[in-house]
């Protein structure tokens, strides 16, 4: 396994829609288990794979946070919500593309998804909180959406400038 490099935004490969994948493949289980583990070292608990610049459907979570508690790691290729509840949540999110910025983002409270695993086969799962709200966040950078595009433009721009500095300061040093 190898950590990846996690892009910092603005990178316009942020902003792209990821390309389905059409099967599971030695190299897709190699890249998920390079996911798993850049995502627990950042540490997070969720990463799509555009944002290690593969731009490709797939991204890995693991919201089990208590100690000592057993490590749930999931895999999602082609990840689709099939339902969505009415009833919302509001949950500060960051993001390990935009490091130490956090914004109040509201998304439905429980989602359903389906995916292909890794073993091939179809899964559906409905999940809830804070599994729900990674969920839609990773899947929305499949589609080329961050957690700040739901904040005001003011802010939004704030974090941009902030994060543009960031990656001056990163490639100076």
């Amino acid at each position: 396994m190898t950590l990846r490099t996690i892009l910092i935004h603005p990178d316009p490969r942020l902003k792209k829609k990821a390309a389905s994948l059409s099967q599971v493949t030695s190299e897709i289980k190699r890249l998920a288990d390079d996911m798993l583990e850049t995502m627990y070292a950042a540490p997070g608990i969720g990463l799509a794979a555009p944002q290690i610049g593969v731009m490709s459907r797939l991204f890995v979570m693991d919201c089990v946070k208590e100690e000592g508690a057993t490590p749930r790691p999931m895999v999602l290729l082609n990840p689709e919500t099939v339902w969505s509840s009415e009833d919302t949540n509001t949950y500060e999110e960051g993001c390990l593309s935009i490091p130490e910025q956090y914004g109040d983002v509201e998304r439905p409270k429980t989602v359903e998804m389906r995916w292909l695993g890794l073993d091939g086969e179809l899964h559906q799962e409905r999940f809830q909180g804070l599994w729900a709200t990674c969920a839609q966040h990773e899947l929305d950078h499949l589609n080329g959406k961050l957690f700040i595009d739901y904040l005001k433009p003011l802010r939004r721009q704030l974090i941009t400038r902030k994060m543009q500095k960031l990656k001056r300061e990163q490639a100076r040093s």
